[in-house]
């Protein structure tokens, strides 16, 4: 199977990416374990360093669903089995210098790909993603053969690229498209009512590409599910502490603000913005975050997964209503981006890195301008 319109990833439940309360083991289980409503399932084999995956291969062993209902996503890229872990940078991608060569690089995907699907309990990955690249990655033909081997090997269906964790890398996806977009069949950014730039930026050179998109962090931090309030607190390793403060209050006066579309479309506030997303040509996936908050107003998670699944079909958002929903939310300019920035200054980092010639023109192409689109004010 290909991502279907909603999937489930294994960094909701708290258990390997710090959002909200952690699940016990048979909750998290269940969450994540694909069924006829939400068959689609991701995991990232750096999430608990490999621990996400053997979680995958006992829900995949509890599913009642053949495997062939069941689509799989995979993510590799970041090397837990020879990096060092550096702080909360984490681990460094397989193609940092100081690991190995780029003649090294399709050994490590075939070693890091086979390792995941073994703790899966699968072999092959129905799309297969290489995970929060750095400018190597973006640009390098030899990673993109390593990632095209692995296809041939049949150890994954179709390939895609998925940056991150942090928002940007704009220039640099659709430099990635327009240098290898006939290898590439999937891409996953972050796009929500709350948060359009700067993924809508890229839409554009996926559709031209033929690549089809999932989105994360629609929920945006869990405020769609209208649990989270003002005055709440976050747990202390909770990952959403790193944004700004008053990013609730501020969010849910814009969400009010979109209450009454989604009122008249019968849809829930986590529903509108799936459809807000779906309303794009080329998103063809929401994976929100499953998140469990704490606190008396609390509502458990399977309440959530059960809303997600629940989605309409139908697409009830008209385009006025998208062009509203953009407005009320808008954040242009709001933050500093990663990847290649008129904003990044000094040596080039793993997540950050300044603006070249090329991608100069890559903005021209595609009406960007850098100083004026990606850059905070």
């Amino acid at each position: 199977m290909d991502p279907t319109r909603t999937a489930i990833g294994t960094w909701s439940g708290g258990r390997f990416m710090h959002f909200g309360e952690p699940l016990d083991d048979q909750r998290f289980l269940r969450l994540i374990t694909p069924d006829e409503q939400i068959p689609t399932v991701l995991t990232a084999d750096v999430y608990g360093s490999g621990e996400a995956d053997s979680w995958l291969g006992r829900a995949l062993a509890a599913s009642e669903l053949p495997r062939d209902q069941v689509c799989v996503v995979g993510a590799v890229g970041h090397d837990f089995y020879e990096g060092q872990r550096e702080g909360p940078k984490g681990f460094p991608r397989f193609t940092d210098p100081r690991l190995r060569a780029p003649e090294q690089y399709a050994s490590y995907l075939r070693m890091a790909t086979e390792r995941s699907l073994e703790r899966c309990g699968i072999d092959q990955f129905d799309l297969l993603l290489l995970h929060n690249p750095d400018r190597i990655g973006y640009t390098s033909e030899t990673v993109w053969d390593g990632m095209e081997a692995l296809r041939e090997a049949g150890l994954a269906r179709l390939i895609g690229v998925a940056p991150g964790p942090a928002n940007g890398f704009t220039l640099d996806l659709i430099d990635c498209f327009e240098r290898f977009g006939e290898r590439i069949d999937w891409a996953m950014v972050i796009l929500n009512p709350l948060e359009p730039w700067p993924g809508e930026l890229c839409l554009g050179a996926a559709a031209q590409n033929d690549i089809s998109v999932i989105t994360r962090v629609v929920d945006y931090g869990g405020l769609f599910y209208d649990d989270l309030i003002p005055g709440g607190q976050l747990g202390r390793h909770d990952h959403r502490s790193f944004r700004p403060a008053g990013w609730i209050e501020a969010g849910r006066e814009r969400m009010e603000r979109m209450r009454p579309i989604a009122e008249r479309a019968g849809l829930t506030m986590l529903q509108l913005a799936c459809q807000w997303n779906l309303s794009h040509d080329a998103v063809r996936s929401v994976v929100p975050t499953l998140v469990q908050e704490s606190g008396p107003q609390a509502r458990a998670v399977e309440d959530k997964r059960l809303e997600l699944a629940a989605l309409p079909a139908d697409q009830r958002l008209s385009a006025a209503d998208v062009d509203t929903i953009r407005n009320i939310g808008d954040n242009t300019n709001c933050m500093a981006l990663k990847g290649a920035s008129p904003d990044h200054e000094g040596e080039e980092r793993a997540d950050s890195w300044a603006l070249h010639a090329r991608l100069g023109e890559v903005a021209q192409r595609w009406a960007i301008e850098p100083a004026r689109d990606l850059v905070k004010h």
